[in-house]
């Protein structure tokens, strides 16, 4: 009986697979229906969490000068803890006597120019008015002669000739601002190509928001130096206020083979204290299979956070993106790691084999509260079930947010990495379903890249765009309405990476070198880069280092970029008056998870759960 239903499955979704384009919705429906499985076999996940842990953030007040004009920049963040009629006012102490800036209170954006300032070494301080109530947030002062450097927060590495390739940020000291995590070298070892033998390790490095160094720990030589061997992320996964760093660790009983990649050994989910780098928990990482596929090429490493109760931060172990895939789900409880369930793929093999992505993002797709998981072209429930899975195959990026604000809940992007005949390659499904909704219409080759951004305001929902790569032998690129309308193709398609939303208004911005090239990534910390809108102006410059993420960090919801340079880490932060007032994006939880990725897997711009465009 069993294999019976395994060749009805890989019949099945043969037919799925070759699909036409042209094929009317309710056929389409009807294959998804019988693809779609049964998640009622295994038990609802019950973590420690009495209620939901989340960050605990401060009022996030950060300082910049003006570029022109010299007027002091204050910004500070909503909280979705306030009041929805919350107003504010903005204090400057200058040797001991207090002026209160604003003469109305504020209550459109959550930001102020103070144009008046003349002497050195101002303190500026944010009060909130709720009700009868009033708080102060924390008190900051600017320097007045410290030119463009006003527009960056900078943190020194305690190595100067270190430069980081990834950084997590999250709460360590439980004092309400984002700390950072950085891992270096800025070096990767790509499966499919030697291991270099010079001794090479990734090490994992600790400071706070005010650049105070706490720790290293060296990953060693059992932990290949390349982003799909060493993945880390950081968030509070105890509940006790103060954020963990989860990672993958290793031994030093590893065998390498003749081309020196590592093919046996202990792996493990390690979790360390985020103050101190000390191992609190430790537990077997899913173990090397034959069923993966080739060890390096298909045998790639992840890991993920999910609120599968609703409550509990929950740590996500994955192994495998190309053919089998596996996630542990695990708690971390009073100091050790407790398994909440496994998920194992080819127990739904064919229907999910191969249909991973370089990331894992959790979000609420169904409105209880708890969080599913999208790891690509499939979405697994939070009990460790697939929900669905669209048959397309590998993804490059996956994007879960509102695309089309017209369409009741959320949507998927896809950007499909094998060939696609049936016009599927470029595509949006219904996050909660799986149903697809729409697809660009031909045969895609290698569709290596993709982002949805509101970058058009004259059409509805956010534009979502795609560039295949010269893999696939295509260097075609796709732009697309939220609706599926064809709007532009190559060289009217702009680039997929490092969008920010830095200026005022919801159109997202990205960036372009001093070249004029768009779309630039890395500096080496000698290129200038710029800010602007695609096909239009440029609203600032002066940017430094490699791009290595972007996020609300502090201030109001526009983003800052953080880069990288030699004993250096850039946090840029805009100095443009805002238009509105939104809560900080870091409270949203699909946002949250985005930024929670980039310290692993490759990158991708964030994007929150609900609509955010004009």
């Amino acid at each position: 009986m069993r294999y019976t239903k395994i060749f009805c499955s890989a019949v099945l979704f043969f037919a799925m697979s070759t699909l036409t384009f042209s094929q009317d919705t309710r056929e389409r429906n009807y294959m998804y229906e019988i693809l779609k499985p049964n998640h009622a076999q295994k038990p609802e996940v019950k973590g420690f969490a009495q209620t939901r842990v989340e960050e605990s953030l401060n009022r996030g007040l950060t300082l910049a000068r003006i570029q022109e004009g010299g007027a002091i920049h204050i910004s500070w963040r909503l909280l979705k803890t306030d009041e929805e009629d919350v107003a504010f006012n903005v204090y400057r102490s200058v040797n001991g006597k207090e002026t209160k800036l604003n003469k109305k209170p504020i209550t459109e954006t959550t930001d102020f120019a103070d144009t008046q300032i003349k002497a050195e070494n101002a303190l500026y301080w944010v009060e909130a008015i709720q009700g009868k109530g009033r708080t102060l947030s924390e008190k900051k002062s600017l320097p007045r002669n410290i030119g463009g450097e006003a527009n960056y927060h900078s943190i020194k590495l305690k190595d100067p000739s270190v430069t980081a390739g990834r950084v997590a940020v999250a709460d360590l000291n439980g004092d309400g601002q984002y700390d950072y995590i950085i891992r270096h070298p800025n070096s990767n070892v790509d499966p499919g190509v030697p291991t270099p033998d010079d001794g090479t390790t990734y090490k994992i490095e600790a400071y706070l928001h005010d650049g105070t160094y706490l720790w290293t720990k060296d990953l060693g030589l059992g932990i290949e130096p390349g982003v799909w061997y060493s993945p880390f992320i950081v968030y509070d996964f105890n509940g006790d206020g103060k954020a963990e760093v989860a990672l993958k660790t290793a031994a030093d009983d590893y065998q390498k083979n003749e081309t020196g990649r590592i093919y046996e050994g202990s792996e493990y989910l390690s979790v360390l204290d985020g103050m101190t780098g000390e191992e609190i928990a430790r537990v077997a990482w899913p173990e090397r299979n034959n069923r993966y596929g080739d060890v390096n090429r298909q045998n790639r490493n992840q890991i993920g956070m999910a609120y599968l109760d609703g409550k509990t931060p929950c740590i996500l172990a994955a192994r495998g993106t190309y053919r089998l895939m596996v996630v542990d789900a695990w708690q971390l409880n009073n100091g050790k790691l407790e398994k909440l369930w496994r998920w194992d793929g080819d127990e739904e093999n064919p229907v999910v084999r191969s249909q991973g992505a370089h990331n894992m993002v959790a979000g609420d797709v169904d409105g209880d509260g708890k969080d599913e998981i999208l790891l690509g072209s499939c979405m697994l429930n939070s009990n460790g079930t697939l929900r669905w899975s669209t048959g397309l195959g590998h993804s490059d990026k996956a994007y879960l947010t509102d695309i089309d604000p017209q369409r009741e809940g959320m949507e998927v992007f896809l950007a499909i990495e094998p060939w696609v005949d049936n016009g599927y390659g470029v595509s949006t499904v219904d996050a909660n379903t799986g149903e697809r909704i729409w697809g660009v219409g031909h045969k895609t080759f290698h569709v290596g890249d993709g982002m949805v951004a509101d970058i058009d305001p004259n059409s509805p929902g956010l534009e979502c765009f795609a560039s295949e790569d010269k893999k696939g032998g295509s260097t075609d690129k796709y732009l697309l309405s939220a609706q599926g309308k064809k709007l532009g193709a190559n060289e009217d398609v702009p680039p997929c990476r490092n969008w920010i939303w830095w200026g005022a208004g919801n159109i997202r911005q990205l960036f372009f070198g001093d070249d004029n090239r768009w779309g630039a990534e890395s500096t080496s910390g000698g290129r200038n880069q710029s800010i602007g809108y695609w096909q239009g102006d440029k609203i600032a410059s002066g940017i430094y280092g490699d791009i290595i993420m972007i996020a609300d960090l502090f201030g109001d919801w526009r983003e800052e970029v953080v880069t990288a340079l030699p004993g250096e880490l850039r946090i840029y932060h805009t100095d443009i008056p805002a238009k509105d007032r939104k809560v900080t994006l870091m409270q949203d939880p699909i946002y949250r998870s985005y930024v929670l990725q980039r310290s692993q897997g490759y990158p991708q711009a964030p994007v929150p759960s609900y609509y955010l465009g004009e």
